[in-house]
């Protein structure tokens, strides 16, 4: 199947991983994910139903293999100090935006510009959005997970 390419705007809140937790849920709840074991190249009796939790989701198999081509596939965001690693989200720091995009004010007219922000399979990135006034408005993930 390949990786699939995904991309979240939630609302600001300061603390970025609980952003993530937040959103994780509301994916995970609207069954707005690819489920292996539901897919349609499985034949009907082989099919099972969406997992009723995270952990249920994450204890089969085909899933830790194939993953959920979502956001489901990242469960932290990274601190300053940490190495981005696999599951894991980097935001993007006000000299990485400054060298790259020219401000550290980012809004969403410069999320079309986003590609220049290094970022490898299985990790995403976050950056905080900003209104006119500069004020922190909301949260943009993105990344590419699955397989």
């Amino acid at each position: 199947m390949g990786a699939s390419e995904w991309d979240y705007y939630v609302p600001y809140q300061e603390d970025l991983d609980a952003a993530l937790q937040e959103l994780r849920r509301e994916v995970f709840e609207a069954g707005d994910y690819y489920w292996v074991n539901g897919d349609k190249w499985l034949a009907k009796d082989s099919t099972e139903p969406l997992p009723r939790s995270l952990d249920d989701l994450w204890d089969d198999e085909l899933v830790q293999e194939a993953g959920t081509h979502s956001i489901l596939d990242i469960v932290r965001v990274l601190g300053p100090d940490d190495t981005p690693d696999y599951q894991t989200v980097e935001p993007v720091t006000g000299a990485e935006a400054r060298e790259l995009l020219g401000t550290d004010v980012l809004t969403r007219a410069h999320v079309k510009d986003f590609d220049v922000f290094p970022r490898s399979r299985w990790v995403g990135r976050c950056a905080v959005l900003h209104d006119d006034d500069g004020k922190p408005r909301e949260i943009y993930f993105w990344g590419h997970s699955g397989d």
